[in-house]
């Protein structure tokens, strides 16, 4: 059996606690993805996988308590106060919609929300040329007057969901990012 997802969602959330998972779990709370049992996957995006928005993927998440959830996540986590940790996805989506894209993910310390999603963007931008057997230059392939990316003939749209936060003294501090998929 094959499964497709035909949908996606990206959310993202921080969570604070004295411990490490009731951290993680805090922000799996603030992200609206706590009721599922999660299954990390790798980084592709089917063809004529359609983005929706945040709050209508969780809406449906709510209805189907504990099922199994597939998702690309990008966590991070640290008990060090003002130790700047982040989490970012990447998406690289193709304009031909039956061509698929990339998801990447990203978990830095010390970057912040924007230095984090630019990378995750840019990263997914480079596996989807490696897909296409090619290497680009992240400088001369974005066409930042279009808002797109040149790779080889394709044109590729990218974007980005990302979170940074920083410890408290005597707290953990947990940060996901994540893209959601639907059937």
């Amino acid at each position: 059996m094959l499964l497709v997802p035909k949908r996606i969602f990206f959310t993202r959330g921080v969570g604070y606690h004295k411990d490490r998972l009731g951290s993680f779990e805090m922000a799996l709370r603030e992200a609206g993805i706590e009721i599922c049992n999660l299954v990390s996957v790798s980084s592709i995006l089917p063809p004529r996988c359609t983005a929706i928005a945040r709050e209508e993927g969780i809406r449906e998440l709510r209805s189907i308590a504990g099922a199994i959830t597939f998702c690309v996540l990008a966590r991070n986590e640290s008990n060090e106060p003002h130790r700047m940790i982040s989490a970012a996805i990447g998406v690289a989506q193709p304009q031909d919609s039956n061509l698929y894209g990339y998801l990447s993910e990203h978990h830095p310390c010390g970057e912040t929300e924007q230095e984090a999603g630019d990378y995750a963007e840019d990263l997914a931008a480079e596996m989807f040329a490696s897909s296409l057997g090619m290497e680009i230059d992240v400088d001369k392939a974005y066409l930042e007057d279009e808002d797109l990316w040149q790779i080889g003939p394709q044109r590729v749209r990218t974007s980005h969901t990302a979170v940074a936060a920083s410890p408290n003294k005597g707290s953990w501090c947990s940060v996901v990012a994540a893209g959601v998929f639907l059937f």
